[in-house]
């Protein structure tokens, strides 16, 4: 049994995707990181990064102790790599598609979670800061507007690599740039969100969802300093 501890956020939503395309028994089990629940000392213990998502996995595969792994894209990689699938056996294609996800990670993520935070939570305008990951989200974009022209998927296949970027697109509008120009990412967007199994990931949790501007007590407890 998988026990993914997730909430209704783009990191979330990558492995909440992944366990329904997978098809494999999981248990969910939410963290609400509007209400702080993400820093409490139980949680802490399996990601101490006090971030989401992570899972345990108490069968993994030597048989031995339940293992732990936290990090979206430590956690994708790991349950293909253990069910054989999404993630290429030849080397090439797989080296593809790990470039495209940790491209996402350490990219695209980052950047789009930055652009949101200034458009939408920051108490006080910061236009230097706006127009900085603004125009990072439109450059990071419009590479994946080119990487996809002629493709249906950035690897070709379906693979975890379209799974971590689907979500951080979707919220394009959250960071105020639009996806007018890419016409490429548009149409690719469309093939993804089609899939059943992407459908039912989004839907977990859906009406636990909290609108963070709105609510002063869900901006404490995801900004403030430790």
């Amino acid at each position: 049994m998988i026990y993914l501890y997730s909430w209704p956020a783009p990191n979330g939503h990558k492995a909440q995707i992944l366990v329904e395309e997978l098809g494999i028994p999981y248990r969910l089990i939410p963290i609400d990181i509007t209400r702080g629940m993400q820093r409490e000392p139980g949680y802490r213990a399996i990601n101490p990064n006090a971030k989401i998502p992570a899972i345990i996995d108490d069968e993994p595969v030597d048989g031995g102790e339940p293992v732990t792994v936290f990090e979206s894209g430590a956690l994708m990689l790991y349950l293909a790599e253990k069910e054989g699938r999404f993630l290429p056996a030849a080397w090439r294609q797989r080296n593809e598609v790990m470039q495209w996800l940790f491209w996402q990670v350490g990219g695209l993520g980052p950047t789009m979670g930055q652009a949101q935070h200034f458009f939408r939570y920051a108490p006080d305008p910061v236009p230097y800061a706006l127009d900085r990951y603004q125009n990072e989200t439109k450059r990071l974009l419009k590479v994946l507007d080119l990487r996809l022209a002629g493709r249906e998927y950035l690897c070709d296949d379906y693979s975890i690599a379209d799974m971590a970027c689907f979500p951080w697109v979707r919220i394009h509008k959250l960071t105020g740039v639009a996806l007018d120009d890419f016409a490429n990412v548009q149409a690719w967007y469309g093939r993804v969100r089609g899939r059943p199994a992407v459908g039912r990931g989004l839907d977990l949790l859906r009406d636990r969802w909290v609108d963070v501007s709105a609510s002063p007590e869900a901006k404490r407890n995801l900004f403030k300093v430790e």
